[in-house]
């Protein structure tokens, strides 16, 4: 794993920055060349340790960004971002996280009021002071006091696609030192949960402080909290990483243990009770005959410790998958039997949600689907975004782009070996409509991607209906990111999963798990109650570069978070299986 995310977002801190400082163009090509920075393939630190002239192999990054890139990578800042937060000292993420507010009302808002962190922020908002500030008023300081709880939340917790990188990082790191026998992610890392409070890693060394020291020593900690032969916390990149180091012989019962969750470890926990049994962090122990199974933490005869299965085994019970362990259901069904094969990444066979050049993607078509083919998919759907609200600048397509854009997805299709799918994400308006494509043009493509992008505040209420009336549409073949959230930065709208896990069931229109990390949108509990309806699930990157493509993993484990098989997912089928689908 790489840190393009770091990088990335280190840049996007300095257009804020900039853009605060009412800096013309320089903001937008910072941010450009931080998204490309982002999805770029090659790890940009790599790059970086062969100088400014490599990192300007990544398209949008000019010579001027690529050094900037360099001097942070080798000294941890740098120096004109430094010089913007001395004129603007303030929290420039963390203001920014809340709805409504962005760089340039951060800059009014720190020029009138002193405002510098969240709590200012709020500060100001109760006290009625941001009304009295010229071009803001109470509606917009309502809005800004209803919406910092939500940043509040989010900056408690990092997005998984952010955690899950770094988590690989120090486990390779760690799986590199003699001392250590055994290492494993844990916690919601491990159940692949959209966000993460902090990385949990198990260890199973008999030199723990030995260990605790070399992670302490690893060139990506930034701050080290604690330091321990049991325990060690580092902080790298604003990721807390907590290290646990156990005895090999009882690495799987805390394997078991610490990755969770509370609720499904309390649910073990009283299912090994009616058998007269404790589990815990040390094992699985016969209590039975024992007269204060509470005595101790190891007391009564050990079943089992050194490996998960074991642990599970010795309570009767199969190995239970990390993304199941948030106690929905997962013990009854495993101690009867009724566990679900879930979906693995291999089982995905193609991608039904992508963009080029024609809309907001980087790359031409016979490019994307060039990617889609090295990815190792059997078909790829172009589905470049359509005219309508909340679409992204001037970016979507008239019904006439469509229709020009149908003959170069033709010639792609002559020149690979996959099947290419011609397809349109469309928008569904605050009625459920879907807009700006008429319905001809709509009959003739292959597959349609209806996604709502406007009216997602949370002001808009249930959403239902709306998501009901665009699954129902007799040219809707998948409803995409059906909530619209972002996570961390703008919530999901309120709908009733069931109602439309039903509808689309009843309609043969699939459900979209968007793989953005950012989205993961349909979630893991939703999903569930789509496949308990009959729903079909459509496992979809929403790519916008090849580098996209690889976001299917987050999507797969979401799709095991919510009890999928392989037969539950659309783009498991095969190509013939999917135009059946598509056609039906």
């Amino acid at each position: 794993m790489s840190r393009n995310n770091e990088v990335a977002s280190v840049l996007e801190a300095y257009a804020d920055l900039l853009e605060a400082q009412d800096v013309s163009y320089k903001p937008n090509t910072y941010r450009r060349a931080a998204s490309n920075i982002r999805d770029h393939s090659a790890a940009v630190e790599e790059l970086a340790a062969e100088g400014a002239d490599e990192v300007q192999r990544i398209e949008g990054v000019g010579d001027a960004i690529a050094s900037k890139v360099v001097e942070y990578v080798e000294t941890g800042e740098i120096e004109e971002l430094e010089a913007e937060r001395e004129k603007l000292p303030v929290d420039i993420e963390q203001l920014t996280s809340v709805e409504g507010v962005g760089p340039k009302t951060v800059k009014k808002l720190y020029d009138a009021l002193g405002v510098q962190t969240l709590d200012d922020l709020e500060e100001a908002a109760r006290a009625g002071e941001i009304q009295e500030v010229e071009g803001f008023g109470p509606k917009t300081e309502q809005n800004i006091l209803d919406h910092i709880g939500f940043a509040r939340q989010a900056q408690e917790r990092e997005l998984l696609g952010n955690g899950r990188p770094i988590a690989e990082d120090v486990r390779s790191f760690l799986a590199d030192l003699d001392a250590v026998e055994r290492v494993a992610v844990a916690g919601s890392t491990r159940r692949w949960r959209e966000t993460i409070g902090d990385v949990d890693v198990l260890v199973a060394s008999d030199a723990g402080e030995t260990v605790g020291e070399a992670l302490t020593e690893w060139d990506r900690v930034d701050e080290t909290l604690d330091l321990g032969p049991t325990k060690t916390s580092v902080r790298s990149n604003r990721v807390r990483i907590d290290l646990r180091v156990v005895v090999d012989e009882e690495f799987g019962a805390a394997l078991q243990y610490f990755t969770g969750s509370k609720d499904h470890n309390v649910r073990v926990r009283n299912h090994a009770i009616d058998q007269g049994k404790k589990v815990n962090e040390y094992g699985v122990f016969d209590v039975r005959d024992v007269e204060d199974a509470d005595s101790g933490q190891r007391v009564g005869e050990r079943l089992a410790s050194e490996t998960e299965e074991a642990v599970y085994d010795a309570l009767g019970l199969p190995l239970i998958p990390p993304e199941l362990r948030e106690d929905r259901g997962e013990v009854e069904a495993a101690a009867s039997g009724d566990l679900p094969e879930l979906i693995e990444e291999d089982d995905v066979r193609g991608d039904l949600h992508a963009h080029t050049e024609w809309s907001d993607g980087d790359l031409t078509v016979r490019e994307m689907v060039e990617g889609a083919a090295e990815f190792g998919h059997d078909y790829v759907a172009i589905t470049d975004h359509a005219e309508g609200p909340g679409v992204f600048g001037d970016s979507g397509l008239s019904d006439a782009d469509l229709r020009e854009q149908a003959d170069e997805v033709a010639a792609a299709r002559e020149e690979t070996d996959i099947i290419v799918f011609h397809g349109v994400e469309a928008n569904v308006d605050a009625d459920g409509n879907v807009v700006e494509v008429s319905d001809d043009v709509l009959a003739d493509l292959d597959v349609v991607v209806a996604s709502p992008h406007s009216g997602l505040g949370e002001d808009g209420g249930d959403q239902t209906e709306r998501l009901i009336s665009a699954v129902e549409h007799p040219h809707v073949d998948i409803l995409g990111h059906p909530s619209g959230r972002l996570i961390n930065d703008r919530p999901a709208m309120e709908f009733d999963p069931e109602a439309l896990a039903e509808a689309a069931a009843d309609a043969g229109t699939a459900l979209e798990i968007n793989s953005n990390p950012h989205r993961l949108d349909l979630w893991g509990s939703v999903v569930q109650t789509a496949v308990e309806a009959g729903a079909t699930i459509a496992v979809n990157t929403d790519a916008h570069s090849t580098s996209e493509y690889a976001n299917v993993e987050y999507g797969v484990h979401t799709a095991r978070r919510g009890w999928a098989e392989a037969g539950d997912v659309l783009n498991a089928r095969d190509p013939e299986g999917v135009r059946e689908f598509l056609d039906s």
